[in-house]
């Protein structure tokens, strides 16, 4: 039977789905080799036939291992120890691992003048620039953090933007502590209302305007980094009582009351 073929799980154990629709049994003498070792994988399926199974969940493929005569999976398994035993395999680990934390330290840089550039405060608040920038790289970039800074779709103008927004939606407003109605759209509505109140905050120091000790931003700052990790508790503030703060807030506000009115209209006449 080739390898080529991605089956899917079967429908009884022991046996997986051709692509064709075909259920097959898996020989005798064959093991499922769970997911998770892309190298050990690799050489599995180097030494001879192989079913790689995987299974579709939404739009999403996921993984189901490798079934593989049970003997080569354990030469495969010996093969691959006794690579990664040896110093010339330790070495290249260690020089791999030297340059990804190069490589990481030059991005935090690189991230930090990248969202400076965007904040482009006023000369006299050079120094809060400075120290939001780094508290938002130390927040930002770290890898794993799953934060859009480590994403590779936009540039890393747009990142720096974007994580600015994200980082003062957390940081200097009540969005963390508000019960946001379960209206499609509605969270993004309240994101797009904070994000523009987050801009007219930034502008402020952009021009020069006198800073305010009881600022938000001041208050996110006045401890940082620590500011970034453990942020303060906002006081709830729900989505109704935020007013609007420019005409494109005030029109989406009235479409919400408006889906608000007729959704509450319908389950009126459904009740009588």
């Amino acid at each position: 039977m080739p390898s080529d073929p991605c089956y899917a799980p079967g429908p009884r154990d022991r046996t997986v789905r051709h692509p064709d629709g075909r259920v097959i049994a898996v020989p005798e003498g064959w093991a499922l080799l769970p997911p998770g070792d892309a190298g050990l994988t690799r050489k599995v399926k180097s030494l001879g036939d192989a079913w790689t199974v995987k299974e579709k969940r939404g739009r999403r493929m996921f993984s189901r291992g490798v079934w593989a005569d049970a003997a080569q999976i354990e030469t495969a398994r010996e093969l691959v120890e006794a690579q990664r035993a040896s110093p010339a395999h330790q070495r290249k680990l260690d020089a791999g691992r030297r340059r990804r934390e190069k490589a990481q330290a030059a991005y935090v840089v690189e991230f930090r003048s990248t969202v400076r550039r965007f904040l482009s405060f006023h000369p006299t608040h050079r120094d809060l620039e400075a120290k939001m920038a780094e508290a938002i790289a130390t927040h930002a970039t770290p890898v794993g953090s799953g934060t859009v800074a480590r994403t590779q779709r936009i540039s890393v103008e747009r990142r720096a933007e974007a994580a600015t927004i994200a980082w003062m939606r957390h940081q200097t407003t009540a969005y963390d502590h508000m019960h946001i109605p379960r209206v499609k759209g509605k969270r993004r509505e309240v994101r797009r209302m904070l994000a523009e109140r987050s801009r007219a905050l930034l502008k402020r120091y952009r021009t020069g305007a006198p800073a305010d000790p009881s600022d938000p931003l001041q208050t996110a700052l006045s401890d940082a980094p620590e500011a970034t990790r453990h942020r303060a508790p906002v006081p709830a503030v729900p989505p109704s009582t935020l007013s609007p703060q420019s005409d494109h807030e005030a029109a989406q506000r009235e479409k919400y009351e408006q889906v608000r009115a007729r959704l509450a209209a319908r389950t009126s006449r459904r009740r009588k």
